[in-house]
């Protein structure tokens, strides 16, 4: 990867709309050599996907928690089944396998605390071998960016 590569994925994560034109543009480059290295960056997994960013209070989740996982065994198939067992969860936007105090980091955004119970009681407590639950409630965003700098 140059810094030509660079420069279209710091492009491409800010704006992912523009067009070829409009990228190449800004490149100083013509469309064709534009459209290849992109496609070669997709073809070789630095690009994962394109999607929106939707804002979570305008669809009324408003409650977001990071919730720290202890576990009871730490064998890898348990660490393996724990996985497995978050991924179907619509509540959980992010699972962090931890080194250090607690084993896993949860990510949860849910309309409200009277939800978050409900989650905690009726979702993550079926999972087994969980430990220990430490949950913490973002009372304000200050810096969410899903970019990264080169």
């Amino acid at each position: 990867m140059d810094e030509i590569d660079k420069k279209i994925l710091t492009e491409l994560q800010f704006d992912c709309k523009q067009t070829i034109k409009e990228l190449s543009d800004k490149m100083n480059l013509t469309p064709t050599p534009v459209y290849e290295r992109i496609k070669k960056l997709e073809d070789n997994g630095y690009v994962k996907g394109y999607k929106a960013q939707i804002d979570r209070f305008s669809i009324g989740l408003s409650l977001m928690v990071f919730c720290n996982i202890s576990l009871k065994e730490h064998q890898a198939k348990f660490l393996t089944q724990f996985e497995k067992d978050v991924q179907p969860l619509d509540e959980v936007m992010g699972c962090y396998h931890l080194g250090g105090m607690y084993d896993y980091l949860l990510k949860i955004c849910v309309k409200n605390m009277d939800e978050y119970q409900k989650f905690i009681a009726n979702k993550l407590a079926n999972i087994k071998n969980i430990a220990n639950v430490q949950s913490s409630f973002v009372m304000k965003e200050i810096k969410d960016l899903n970019h990264y700098v080169f």
